[in-house]
């Protein structure tokens, strides 16, 4: 099976090799420019204007982890900003997810993808950025002016409420595993059908391993590992040893993943459903955090500090994401990034270790495509199966 393969963006190649009906050999590889370098030699106001453009797929996620490393670096306390750039990241994180619920779940199935709920969602969750700072200028060193808009923040999270109940769940979410089973069972939207599919035998348990979940480290713990070594940005380590991050890794001890895991452990229906519990709890957390909201001006930058180091991190839907630079003269002379992918695409990570030994019959290509997007890069990935019998 061979898919989209890599393009200027970058892309994940996957090959395996089978023999005597069991996968002998997974390798895993990814492939993408080193985007960092980009922003070296930068002022921090030039590597803001450019981190959109270098990173189209999570351009909201990568420029608040980029704030938080240069007001880290630049002394520049944005501490009241903290609940408005969560709520940004957050509604980022959805549409995410609900690309990946709405347009990629259907298509395994063979059934149409659902744009337009898509873009319903979609719509929504852009509304919160001028609804959080009215002249869009959220997203720079410091922060913007912050004015919340309540009737129209809660517009916002209400339409992201609505849109995900109708388009995904079609009735309340399944909080736990009995739940699961009978949504699931009922079909009623893709995204139960799907579940339906995975939780089937031979399907729910393809993939899981013992690759642990990354902890919720702080900041300065990627600092530390990214200042030290260049290459943590690469082959990323959580004690000595690979990791998986995003919705699962998040969502351990949830009731219904906790279930799932005691059960089939980490493969394909605890992923599902740890990115189903993600949307579920969407807009509960999206209140709790405007509920926290107050009116904040840009924090000053007295522009005293003009060199040294700093560091940032953001939850994105797909993992924990974390920046490192180095200031020189007012201007970038380092930035190093640990991204979710670099961490789930590790040549000896959770995908690797999860097709280690599988059973190669004639459903090993459409399981495996179902445990890379459950994995979700963010890049483009190929899958090549060769059989040596």
């Amino acid at each position: 099976m061979n898919g989209t393969g890599a393009g200027l963006e970058g892309g994940v190649t996957v090959r395996l090799r089978t023999a005597a009906g069991r996968v002998r050999a997974a390798s895993v590889q990814v492939h993408r420019p080193a985007a960092a370098r980009a922003l070296c030699g930068r002022t921090p106001e030039e590597a803001m204007r450019l981190m959109p453009l270098l990173f189209s797929l999570c351009g909201t996620a990568q420029s608040l982890a980029a704030l938080a490393a240069l007001e880290n670096a630049l002394g520049i306390d944005a501490r009241p900003h903290a609940a408005a750039r969560t709520l940004l990241a957050e509604a980022e994180a959805a549409t995410n997810h609900a690309w990946q619920v709405l347009m990629d779940w259907p298509a395994q199935l063979g059934e149409a993808p659902q744009p337009k709920e898509l873009a319903g969602l979609r719509a929504a969750a852009a509304a919160i950025h001028p609804a959080l700072y009215p002249a869009r200028d959220a997203l720079r060193p410091g922060g913007g002016s912050l004015r919340p808009d309540r009737a129209a923040l809660n517009a916002a999270i209400a339409a992201l409420h609505e849109g995900v109940k109708r388009a995904v769940f079609a009735s309340p979410a399944p909080t736990d595993k009995a739940e699961l089973e009978r949504w699931a069972g009922a079909g009623a939207t893709p995204a139960a059908r799907l579940m339906r599919h995975l939780l089937a035998p031979g399907m729910a348990g393809f993939g899981a391993c013992g690759v642990a979940a990354l902890e919720p480290h702080p900041a300065g713990w990627f600092g530390e590992r990214l200042s030290a070594d260049a290459a943590f940005s690469e082959t990323p380590r959580q004690d000595g040893a690979p990791a998986h991050t995003g919705p699962l890794a998040r969502q351990t001890t949830h009731p219904l993943v906790a279930a799932l895991l005691a059960r089939h452990g980490s493969g394909l229906a605890a992923h599902a459903a740890a990115r189903l519990v993600e949307l579920a709890g969407l807009a509960e957390r999206l209140a709790s955090w405007a509920d926290r909201l107050d009116d904040a001006e840009p924090a000053p930058n007295t522009g005293a500090t003009r060199r040294g180091a700093g560091n940032g991190v953001i939850e994105t839907a797909r993992g924990r994401l974390a920046h490192w630079l180095r200031l020189e003269n007012g201007r970038i002379a380092d930035y190093r990034i640990a991204a979710p992918t670099e961490w789930n695409f590790a040549a000896d990570g959770p995908l690797a270790q999860g097709l280690a030994d599988a059973l190669a019959d004639g459903a090993l290509a459409e399981r495996t495509a179902l445990l890379v997007g459950a994995l979700d890069p963010c890049v483009a990935p190929a899958i090549t199966i060769q059989d040596e019998d």
